[in-house]
């Protein structure tokens, strides 16, 4: 990072999303694993009596909604036609992840709490990408950067469900009343972050 840069009062913004586009591309890499070696039971997916096959697609649409979210907020893509089909293949995989995660959510081992957690999460992201979408056909760019930015922090639940879940087992505390409690933790907190963001703006 060059000294104007740094002096540049949006620097900790700039370093604040390549931090996120970093993470994301790590638990990407990480999660890819599934997609290479897909489960064939319900205890190998996770515990998810529906895991087989809607973990596999779950996470082939958040993967794809890592990386390329990853993207969009590069400048140069931007000003170019490059931001429209990337943000666009961006949003089918948001979409057919939230979709694949609403039917995974009354599966989870961890019970009801857990199930409204991931379900609230996948309902919400379902829901802001079309808001989104919808902003875009209709020439409200203002808007649609707006939701997609609620997008992308409800995407980024991917990365802080698994910031979460070491620091239980570190701390030692029992994992399954975390685990429930993280359900929420992992979205609802990011959400709330970029309404701030977007009000301060």
């Amino acid at each position: 990072m060059t000294t104007a840069a740094l002096t540049s009062p949006r620097w900790p913004t700039r370093v604040f999303w390549l931090l996120a586009a970093l993470l994301c591309l790590g638990v990407a890499a990480y999660s890819a694993r599934y997609l290479l070696h897909p489960p064939t039971t319900p205890k190998a997916a996770l515990g998810n009596p529906l895991g087989v096959p809607w973990l596999v697609v779950h996470i082939a649409g958040a993967v794809t909604a890592l990386v390329l979210g990853s993207l969009q907020f590069l400048p140069v893509l931007r000003r170019a036609n490059a931001h429209r089909w990337i943000g666009r293949t961006y949003v089918l995989g948001c979409l057919v992840g939230g979709v694949a995660g609403l039917i995974l959510a009354p599966g989870s081992s961890a019970g009801p709490i857990a199930s409204a957690g991931f379900g609230s999460l996948a309902v919400l992201w379902i829901a802001v990408n079309l808001l989104g979408w919808r902003a875009a056909l209709q020439g409200r760019f203002a808007e649609h950067r707006r939701w997609m930015i609620r997008s992308w922090a409800l995407t980024l639940a991917a990365v802080t469900l698994r910031l979460y879940l070491p620091a239980v087992l570190v701390l030692d505390v029992p994992f399954l009343p975390w685990y429930r409690a993280i359900s929420f933790l992992c979205w609802v907190p990011n959400l709330l972050i970029a309404e701030v963001y977007l009000r301060r703006r």
